[in-house]
């Protein structure tokens, strides 16, 4: 029989890229793009009419759908406006025309609740079709197509009104040739607060003196644009809100000067979603989700009695809220309700008319949407409600004008009520339609890919790092194509039988069978180690010179941690605070390091302690011990340490000093970095130092510490590199501090005055280019040391430069108050390998693994949480002019998660400079980064599967699975690199 043989890195990379895929496939069935009932060229089906009253030859003569109640409307769209900004302290203060209408004028307010994800698109959407949008559309929110469902836009068109609209080209997209005229400012450069707003503002005297529109929607941006670069507290909010004040009140005098008798004017004021305390948005914390709505018309009741709480209605509300003012047909996918107080000034019959209209229409989309409707309690209100409804047109067809008719239609329109708050709240909870078949599909290839490499550990950390892999085995093979026939069989019962739309079902044949292929494949590599694992055992052991119970501190923390993380998945506050957890475990870390230091050297020795047992032996407690002749045991005379016999030696004077301050300096840096950025849910609005630095009054302090930071990077990086490499570093870090200056945010010594603040692009370009400069040095070092010679000291100064690009790339990413966290990570990084993992001698595996919980950790100190809102879009726009997809989603991807990144390729440089102790490392290190990488992951998809209907679900669970998904696609990348860097000559001839 054939063999081929396998190096560790290269079997680890292809698992990790076979696992992307299993991802992909899950979230594309776990974040559906909905499916909705009917196509709009089919929505314009005829209103109903009202409802027969009871007894022979009684007919309603009202078929029609009643005329529009206002003559035209504005819309103001206030990106981020919170409910505070208008209701609260601030809206008194910077508002004063809005509040004195809220407060004592013609107006209805009302409090808009928001559904996560709280990203401007899928708000827009929810407003304008009344439906539920899926969480997906946070990732489509960066490129957001046309809207093909029902909705307001399309129906107004239909009906012939003309609409104008200026502001977030996201309406452009989503509504193309809707608009007679518009004007289109582009959302995504968030550096940009004035010349946004300007840009709508600028037509407004010339639209609002024009009769030849119906309906004029303003989108403003502006402070949006503030929250995410300064936060809500910032002193820009102000002015902003009271620009925005002097436009509503131009607006609103306007409209009113513009009036005829016969049908009066509307103008809305609304915003998409709110902010949270840092700024940002997209997830469901109270100030995210809680927007004003403010209906103003001189249609309503002036306001006698002050103002209390505002109403909470929700969102979805205002669609069929509009349908209603403006004539039009309620939009098919619509699941808000009519906000009655608008229409109150109407007659008892057209208010039951409007209330049919709109509870008719939901019946309808849960007859489309549910198999079983009738049972609904939310359907038979409907049909009680409308029953009552004919008998009280019976009476008022009759001409009965009495108080019974009042009192009777009062009772109707209340029944009418609930069953549309029941019919919507039972069509919310259908959003969530799963397309489980593609989720279990790629569960089962994660699942496969996890046990397969569990499996492997024994041989992946051998000494030689490689495996055996049988081409040709006569059983698996006979098997392998009994399982594929059985699984494309499954397939075709399963998408034939499907009620539902399904991803994997809508894939050619040719790549189904091509998946069911690969999950037959895996399955037999599976079985395949077992039965090897269950042949070894029958076999005497050879030399058993390491037994299991040879496990030291650390391997039992690294199992115990993982295992814990793993499990804490399951529940959502740990999911909101997982920061909490890796700064616990690597506290946890350095203490037993300490412990580990002070044995090695206080402890007198008989001889060096075997400390590198295998991490994970116990893994598969299924007797290999054969395989264990091979596992590595680094014996001091091989180390490049010196030749010293014992490691208790090697550490002299002063250095066995710093060596055991080491753990302490690293638990210092670790509490001072959880001080610099409060992150989580529940704390995350406690006051931290990094808003002190970034509040206005600080800004010499944060560009002290700024400039401290960038002297501190330079010389904790430029150690191992050339001296071209040195030049072009510090030159860059001086372009970063001059572009932070450039857009404002810190300042020179020299700079008093207010400096105009400009985009800063020439800067970061310039830092780009050395950026290039240095990556490309390191690469070409590296491709000669792979070509040329194999010469570990070339190749060890080529990763450590091209580590050193990335830290620049970093750098300038970083906002400037994060700049300690990478001076820090560097600091560690030094400390650690000076005088704990080298004096120590830990295996690779165990490196490893410190350096994935360490990366873990930095991402949670740069600022991040499981939530969308902490992603840092302004990171995508540095030294861009406008918005490019792929550099602005590189960019993004590596802002964020820059804490694991330059862990990782931090291990590789470490790594291969041990190689000469011992050749397998970089492989062994892949493996394990692999291993490390897949557990939470197949267990997490797992978890989520279960918990698919839990209250948390959009909001703390599925980010946390876009992070994890993110992740596992960037590790396979970085497996990749170490795979490229693994070309180890020496133990290429062995094979």
């Amino acid at each position: 029989r054939g063999r081929m043989r396998l190096r560790s890195g290269v079997f680890a990379s292809s698992c990790l890229l076979v696992q992307a895929l299993g991802v992909a496939l899950f979230l594309r069935g776990f974040f559906p793009v909905p499916v909705r009932s009917v196509p709009r060229r089919e929505a314009r089906a005829d209103p109903p009419a009202e409802p027969a009253p009871p007894g022979p030859g009684m007919v309603s003569n009202w078929t029609k759908i009643p005329p529009p109640l206002f003559k035209r409307v504005v819309i103001v769209l206030i990106d981020a406006l919170r409910d505070d900004f208008v209701f609260g302290s601030k809206g008194k203060q910077f508002m004063p025309y809005t509040t004195q209408v809220v407060e004592k004028g013609t107006s209805y307010s009302f409090i808009a609740e928001a559904k996560p994800p709280t990203v401007t698109m899928p708000r827009i959407k929810a407003l304008m079709t009344g439906s539920i949008p899926g969480f997906i559309d946070v990732v489509v929110n960066l490129n957001s197509p046309a809207l093909l469902d029902d909705n307001l836009i399309w129906q107004a068109k239909t009906a012939g009104k003309r609409i104008i609209f200026y502001g977030d080209d996201t309406w452009v997209k989503l509504f193309p040739k809707h608009f007679v005229e518009y004007d289109g400012t582009t959302s995504f450069f968030v550096s940009d607060f004035t010349e946004v707003d300007d840009n709508v503002t600028r037509h407004l005297d010339r639209v609002l003196k024009r009769e030849d529109w119906d309906l004029l929607i303003l989108h403003y941006l502006g402070l949006d644009h503030i929250g995410h670069m300064t936060g809500p507290n910032s002193p820009l909010v102000g002015p902003k809100l009271h620009e925005m004040d002097n436009i509503l009140k131009k607006i609103h005098i306007s409209l009113l000067s513009k009036e005829e008798a016969s049908l009066p004017n509307l103008l809305v004021v609304c915003g998409d979603h709110g902010m949270s305390e840092t700024g940002s948005h997209g997830g469901s914390s109270e100030g995210e989700v809680h927007t004003p709505l403010l209906f103003i018309s001189s249609a309503f009741e002036k306001r006698s009695a002050p103002l209390g709480q505002p109403e909470h209605v929700q969102q979805t509300d205002l669609a069929s809220t509009l349908a209603i003012g403006l004539g039009l047909p309620i939009s098919r996918n619509s699941v808000g309700n009519l906000i009655l107080p608008v229409v109150g000034g109407k007659t008892m019959r057209e208010q039951l008319r409007f209330v049919h209209l709109n509870a008719f229409q939901l019946s309808r989309l849960l007859q489309e949407n549910t198999p079983a409707y009738e049972k609904d309690p939310g359907y038979e209100h409907f049909k009680i409600a409308e029953k009552s409804h004919g008998n009280w047109i019976k009476l008022y067809l009759e001409g009965n004008n009495s108080e019974i008719l009042l009192n009777l239609g009062k009772k109707v329109l209340k029944q009418y009520l609930e069953a549309l708050k029941t019919l919507s709240s039972s069509l919310s909870k259908q959003v969530a339609q799963y397309d489980m078949y593609s989720m279990t599909v790629g569960t089962v290839i994660i699942m496969e890919v996890l046990l397969l490499l569990l499996l492997s550990v024994p041989k992946a950390l051998s000494k030689r790092a490689e495996f055996e892999v049988p081409l040709s085995p006569p059983l698996f093979s006979l098997l392998f194509y009994l399982m594929c026939l059985m699984l494309c069989a499954v397939h075709v019962i399963v998408c034939t039988s499907a009620e539902s739309l399904c991803y994997f079902c809508s894939m050619s044949w040719f790549t189904a069978v091509g998946v069911m292929m690969l999950i037959s494949a895996l399955m037999c590599g599976i079985l395949s180690a077992i039965a090897k694992i269950f042949e070894n055992s029958r076999l005497p052991p050879k030399n058993p010179i390491v037994s299991s119970s040879n496990w030291s501190e650390i391997d039992v923390l690294i199992l115990a941690g993982t295992i814990g993380h793993v499990l804490s998945l399951g529940a959502s506050s740990f999911i909101e605070e997982e920061h909490q957890t890796w700064y616990f475990l690597i506290n946890t870390l350095c203490l037993v390091l300490c412990l580990e230091l002070c044995r090695n050297n206080f402890l007198p020795k008989e001889c060096d302690p075997q400390h590198s047992t295998n991490v994970r032996q116990n893994f598969d407690s299924v007797g290999e011990t054969s395989e264990y002749k091979n596992i590595d045991i680094p014996v001091a005379s091989n180390s490049k340490l010196g030749k010293a016999t014992s490691s208790s030696e090697f550490i002299k004077g002063s250095d066995k000093w710093i060596s055991l301050a080491t753990p302490w300096i690293i638990l210092i840096c670790c509490r001072l970095l959880r001080s610099l950025n409060q992150t989580g849910v529940q704390w995350a609005h406690r006051p931290d130092f990094g808003h002190w630095l970034t509040s206005s009054e600080h800004k010499s302090e944060l560009s002290s510490l700024a400039a401290v930071s960038l002297l501190m990077i330079f010389f904790l990086v430029q150690r191992r590199c050339s001296l071209v490499s040195k030049i072009a570093m510090a030159l860059g870090l001086l372009g970063v501090y001059s572009y932070r200056a450039a857009i404002g945010n810190v300042i020179f010594p020299w700079q008093h005055g207010g400096k105009d603040i400009s985009k800063g692009i020439t800067e970061a370009r310039f830092v780009y280019v050395f950026v290039l400069g240095i990556v490309f040095t390191g690469t070409k070092d590296l491709l000669k040391s792979q070509v040329i010679s194999a010469d570990s000291s070339t190749k060890s100064t080529g990763l450590w430069e091209v580590y050193s690009g990335l830290v620049l790339l970093a750098a300038l990413l970083f906002r400037p108050h994060n700049l300690p966290v990478l001076v820090f990570c560097l600091l560690i990084q030094t400390m650690m390998t000076k005088y704990i993992w080298i004096p120590l001698k830990f295996d690779a595996a165990q490196i490893t693994i410190m350096h994935y919980w360490f990366g873990q950790a930095f991402f949670y100190f740069q600022g991040n949480s499981n939530g969308i809102a902490t992603v840092d879009i302004s990171a995508g726009f540095v030294g861009l002019d406008s918005y490019v997809e792929l550099p602005a989603i590189f960019l993004t991807a590596f802002a964020t998660y820059a804490g694991p990144f330059l862990w990782a390729i931090h291990l590789l440089c470490y790594l291969s400079s041990e190689v000469s102790r011992n050749s397998a490392a970089v492989g062994h290190g892949c493996f394990c980064y692999a291993l490390m990488r897949s557990i939470p992951v197949a267990i997490y998809v797992v978890l989520v599967t279960g918990l698919r209907y839990h209250l948390f679900i959009w909001s703390v669970f599925s980010p946390k699975l876009l992070y994890e998904g993110v992740h596992v696609f960037i590790t396979a990348a970085v497996c990749l690199f170490f795979t490229a860097m693994d070309q180890n000559h020496s133990y290429k001839l062995q094979g």
